[in-house]
């Protein structure tokens, strides 16, 4: 029986398309082409035919498919034949559903021309929109046209060219342009209430259904063809896009129903490929787009139904008052708890049999698609909405990705600014979705979009931001005001989920939207106790956590890095308070008045786990560091802790087979935690020995005090050292007022870690451990060091040389060398020769070391052991030039040294040229340097190259160094300027950097170079050059544009060092100068001295001040004199110039400093 069918099958087939051929061939007009149709092919139900595909040969269905394609599109050219075009869409549908269609290129073209021709039939070319109706013929045809489509390309057909997709979807974006208007239309869209009760009108989801089959065979074409997708056919889908989105931001709501949330999900998910596409500008999607995407983020969510927010932490107050909400709860609590089923097999199970209307939709959506963790969230998620909401999240990460400088007009709608606690439906914001979202997945996607903002520029913009109370803000409100009430919103909003949230993915995303919030926030303008608040809340969080369970470790660790985050900011007086308290109290741990010190102390036991230990160590050692004044009280339970890892450690050490490789090895994570742990405590160790020792650095921190001779007007600045804690200014000087203060400047300190610690910790055979040790000794003070006993002196320098000498490892060796370079800065050790040739070999033994950071650690102690013999030879000698110094072994090797390094990178030879300069400075030249072959001559001749070179090829700390150097080589009393004959070029090369470089600091010791040599005759035939390029630069200073922004602060160093200067070459100059110099001086008499008359004013004022005369009488006298023989000498060429209202100016000046 099933044979004669199919056998009579095969007939009508092939005698409907037999008899349309014949009769096709005839040409009959378009009319009767329509006659014959309905005569032939279409007279039959498309099932039937279909059906007959089955048996038939693949290309014999092809073939007449395509040719059924022509006549369509011939029947096109006349009127009436919608019917007809319908019937023959549902044909081809049928046969396409049924049967593998073998589509070439061509028949591909010729079957997308007919339905081109159909569009245009029923649209026009102008793409004109159809009038929508459930009964529509054009509706109809679309819907199936599109169908056809996802037949073919869904599998039914072979894979399309590149070509072919491009197209497709010219197509596809052609339907939804002329039929997603219907879709939006009141009307259209009221049909829809009728199926949320169960009175579905199949007719009219057939169009949501349409558009969403569309986008999805958009999506797939993007994702097979992203590479070789044209930025035009991107910009056109985008059009598209944002024309639909315009739609929806219009009509400002959303239907709900199964068809469409997908259309809406595949909507999303087609913006969210073309967006994530770098060929896509999306700048002109971001006004519109903002207003649409907040409407998706409320899509399924009623955010006025208090029942929604039961489980939330929000409303427990009001699901504790009510029954039913209680009731909810422990269903959800049971059916969380109920047996677990694998997402395949759960739309079988009874967790969704209970609800009919989520049963029918189970068929085409998998339970995957929800984590396991949104069981309970089905009966709230029953059309999918949740996936569009996480679309629209997703669409916002990329337009902030794709176009990061409109973060601040489009987040400023995204982001709340008043009760972000409050649920409201016409105010949501990301904060929203992140609070009260029922679906999980929804929340850790919110979570991810804000992060995702706050790791772009947007933190930058955050940096203005101020907070000011309502009753203070006007009708406007400015854009730092409003930065500031978003801030402050989103801290309250997350540090309500981290009090309250209990699922471990979406604590993690929560913990690092903190850490990002606390490295933008400008806490010192923002309520003084918000900061205090942050790190009492993390620290009630992790007292939550005080049995350490594996799945806790993570939670645990993130919450340290964000403590260690906020004591990391700049201290406030609100901080500070807190920190002082809770200094004054026990560390022991205590769980209802726990402390900052007594959380920390806790997870810094053995009995924690190594990689929560670890950031609780970096918590402890940043609090050290910020509040160096608590290191005292807590000294002994540092020291405490650290003797109990190191002695956990030796026993740990003990098990590992091989210490080489035990990071590679799988069974060695713990011991590899440990070691890390280790190393945090040893830091924490070193930081509170700087902080009770009061280190500020090794650097010289009077950084503009350049040369003895040649100090700086009225300019005092203090460099910041990062590793050094935050002491306050007026430490130092206590300490060394007060000798009294042995104990307290960290001597006691020092003894008990040399006695019990070091040791211990510098003979392990973990590299970073030795390195942390090594570490310690650059936090060394020269008070502390010399009050120390021999042996301990001598443990120190035996030990950062063995280790610079003898170990393997390039960071050990980088960490030995940066001690060395600390203790080198104090120039007493070296009066002894033995220790002077330990250290200076150890450093020229790993200059030449193959590791750059290595060699860039060996320089900078090169360079501080050159500054040392430099003040040792100033203190033997008050002429600063001896040749003691120079007959002692060292200063060849150092030389020598230094020249090789002068050619290495720009790190390597800002540290060269730092001790060529020092090294210049006390060497004893012979009088005559140009006839000279001694070795000094040619090392004398070898330093100016090297310094003309790195001024000219090195980057800006080279070229700042070269000018320090120089001045170091001026200020050589036995270095006849007026005799060398390289004088000019040098003082080109300066003129050069003052007048044309970018950054002031090279500016300011260019200019502080030049004001070093002491006669006339040292400036030689470069006095007038000098002289008018200071002129120049001190005028034009205060138009200056200043291109990089942080040098500003050094515009005053730079003005006070050019005045300094200026003054200098003045007070040398003579009547007998050049009358070019003459005539320009004459030239500029009006801006000279109006300047001399503001200096002379300014000295005046200090007069009027007692405080400041008794504070610096001697610099005070020292610039009455500069300025006085200034004046005297313009005064002088002023009167020869006839220019004697000037000259008498002048005079009256002088007068007035007499």
């Amino acid at each position: 029986m099933a044979a004669s069918s199919s056998s009579s099958g095969l007939r009508l087939w092939r005698t409907s398309f037999l008899s349309l051929r014949d009769e096709a061939l005839a040409a009959p007009p378009p009319a009767s082409l329509c006659d014959l149709l309905n005569a032939t092919v279409l007279s039959h139900p498309p099932a039937l035919l279909g059906a007959a595909a089955l048996n038939l040969p693949a290309h014999e269905v092809l073939s007449d498919v395509v040719f059924l394609a022509e006549v369509g599109s011939i029947a096109t050219e006349c009127d009436g034949v919608g019917q007809i075009l319908l019937q023959i869409c549902r044909l081809i549908q049928s046969i396409s559903c049924k049967a593998r269609l073998q589509i070439s290129t061509s028949s591909w073209i010729t079957v997308l021309d007919f339905f081109g021709k159909i569009i245009d039939y029923f649209c026009g070319k102008t793409n004109k929109r159809i009038q929508f109706s459930s009964t529509s013929i054009g509706v109809k045809c679309l819907v199936e046209i599109v169908e056809i489509l996802r037949c073919i390309s869904m599998g039914n057909g072979v894979y399309c060219l590149s070509s072919d997709c491009i197209e497709l979807t010219n197509l596809l974006l052609r339907i939804i342009l002329c039929s997603y208007h219907g879709i939006f239309s009141q009307p259209f869209q009221g049909s829809f209430e009728k199926s949320k009760i169960g009175q579905n009108d199949g007719s009219n989801c057939n169009l949501w259904k349409m558009h969403a089959v569309a986008f999805s065979i958009i999506i797939d074409f993007l994702s097979r063809n992203d590479s070789s997708l044209s930025a035009d056919m991107c910009q056109k889908i985008l059009e598209v896009l944002r024309e639909l989105l315009d739609a929806i931001a219009t009509r400002k709501t959303l239907v709900e129903g199964y068809d469409m949330s997908r259309f809406y999900a595949t909507l999303l998910d087609c913006l969210h490929l073309v967006l994530s596409n770098p060929k896509v500008s999306s700048s002109e999607l971001v006004a519109g787009s903002a207003v649409a995407l907040k409407i998706f983020l409320t899509y399924g969510v009623n955010y006025e139904d208090p029942s929604l927010f039961s489980g939330d932490s929000c409303s427990k107050e009001r699901s504790s008052c009510n029954p039913c909400l209680k009731s909810r709860a422990m269903e959800e609590k049971n059916i969380l708890h109920a047996r677990y089923i694998p997402p395949h097999l759960r739309k079988t199970g009874n967790l969704v049999s209970h609800t009919s209307e989520v049963s029918k939709y189970d068929n085409t959506t998998s339970d995957s698609d929800l984590s396991d963790g949104d069981r309970t969230e089905r009966n709230n998620d029953k059309f999918r909405c949740s996936k569009t909401r996480i679309s629209a999240l997703i669409c916002i990460q990329d337009i902030c990705r794709s176009n990061p400088s409109s973060l601040t007009s489009f987040c400023g709608m995204l982001l709340p600014i008043n009760d972000v606690l409050q649920p409201r439906k016409r105010q949501v914001t990301l904060m929203s979705c992140l609070l009260f979202d029922p679906v999980l997945k929804a929340r850790n996607t919110a979570a991810s979009t804000l992060s995702t903002i706050l790791e772009l520029n947007f933190s930058v913009f955050l940096q203005v931001a101020e907070y000011k109370e309502t009753s203070k803000c006007g009708s406007f409100t400015s854009l730092s005001s409003s930065l500031g009430l978003v801030l402050l919103q989103i801290h309250r909003g997350i540090l309500h989920l981290i009090k309250h949230e209990a699922n471990g993915g979406l604590l993690a995303s929560v913990f690092k939207i903190l850490s990002l919030m606390i490295s933008a926030t400008p806490y010192s303008r923002m309520p003084g106790d918000l900061l205090p608040t942050v790190i009492t809340t993390i620290l009630e969080r992790i007292c939550k956590g005080l049995s350490p369970k594996g799945d806790q470790t993570t939670h645990l660790g993130m919450a340290f890095s964000c403590l260690a985050a906020a004591l990391a900011t700049s201290p406030s007086q609100h901080l500070s308070s807190m920190i002082e308290k809770y200094s004054s109290q026990d560390v022991t741990f205590t769980e209802k008045t726990p402390s900052i010190l007594s959380v920390i102390f806790r997870f810094c036991g053995l009995e924690v786990i190594p990689t929560v230990r670890f950031e609780a160590l970096q918590a402890l050692r940043v609090l050290l560091h910020n509040y160096p004044k608590i290191a005292t009280d807590c000294w002994e339970d540092i020291s405490a802790n650290v003797q109990l890892t190191l002695q956990n450690f030796l026993h740990e050490e003990s098990k590992w087979k091989d210490p080489e490789n035990r990071t590679t090895d799988p069974g060695n994570v713990v011991g590899l935690g440990c070691e890390r742990a280790v190393m945090a405590a040893i830091k924490v160790l070193d930081e509170g020995l700087r902080a009770i020792s009061g280190f500020q650095g090794a650097d010289d921190l009077s950084e503009y005090k350049l040369f003895d001779a040649r100090t700086l007007w009225d300019c005092k600045r203090t460099k910041k050292v990062s590793s050094a804690p935050s002491h306050e200014s007026n430490l130092s000087t206590t300490l060394k007022e007060d000798n009294s203060l042995e104990k307290a400047s960290g001597v006691m300190q020092w003894n008990e870690v040399i006695e019990k610690h070091l040791p211990l910790v510098l003979v392990r055979r973990s590299a970073m451990v030795r390195v942390a040790g090594l570490t310690c000794f650059a936090g060394m003070t020269s008070s502390v060091f010399f009050i120390l006993d021999y042996d301990k002196r001598q443990f120190i320098i035996n030990s950062l040389v063995f280790s610079a000498i003898n170990d393997e490892i390039p960071s050990v060796k980088s960490a030995a060398c940066r001690g060395i370079g600390v203790i080198s800065c104090f120039p007493q050790l070296f009066s002894r020769s033995e220790v002077t040739d330990r250290i200076v070999n150890a450093v020229e033994l790993n200059i030449h070391d193959s590791q750059i950071s290595v060699r860039i650690a060996s320089s900078w102690a090169l360079a501080n052991i050159c500054d040392s013999l430099r003040h040792k030879a100033a203190d033997m000698h008050s002429d600063a030039a001896s040749g003691h110094v120079y007959d002692c072994n060292h200063v060849g090797l150092l030389l020598e040294s230094a020249l090789r390094l002068s050619k290495d990178s720009d790190k390597i030879r800002s540290n060269a040229v730092r001790a060529l300069g020092n090294l210049s400075r006390f060497l004893s030249f012979p009088n005559d340097s140009i006839n000279s072959s001694g070795p000094i001559s040619c090392w004398l001749e070898r330093m100016v190259n090297a310094f003309v070179s790195c001024v000219t090829t090195g980057n800006v700390k080279v070229q700042w160094n070269v000018c320090h150097a120089l001045g170091n080589l001026f200020l050589n009393k036995s270095l006849k300027l007026q005799d060398v004959s390289w004088t000019c070029s040098v003082y080109s090369v300066l003129i050069l950097l003052l007048r044309d470089s970018t950054n002031f600091k090279i500016r300011i010791h260019a200019a502080a170079a030049l004001a070093v040599p002491e006669s006339r005759a040292d400036y030689g035939s470069s006095f007038s050059d000098i002289l008018q390029s200071l002129e120049h630069v001190l005028e034009s200073l205060a138009s200056e544009q200043v291109q990089d922004p942080s040098s500003f602060k050094y515009r005053d160093a730079l003005k006070n060092q050019l005045t300094l200067t200026t003054l200098h070459l003045l007070g040398l100059g003579s009547l007998e100068e050049d009358q070019a110099l003459k005539d320009f001086l004459t030239k500029k008499s009006s801006f000279l001295e109006q300047w001399l008359s503001s200096l002379w004013h300014t000295l005046q004022q200090m007069h009027d001040r007692p405080e400041d005369v008794n504070n610096g009488s001697k610099s005070c006298a020292t610039k009455k004199q500069m300025i006085s023989r200034a004046a005297h000498f313009l005064s002088e060429v002023y009167t020869h110039a006839g220019q004697i209202r000037v000259s008498q100016k002048l005079e009256k000046i002088i007068l007035g400093l007499a």
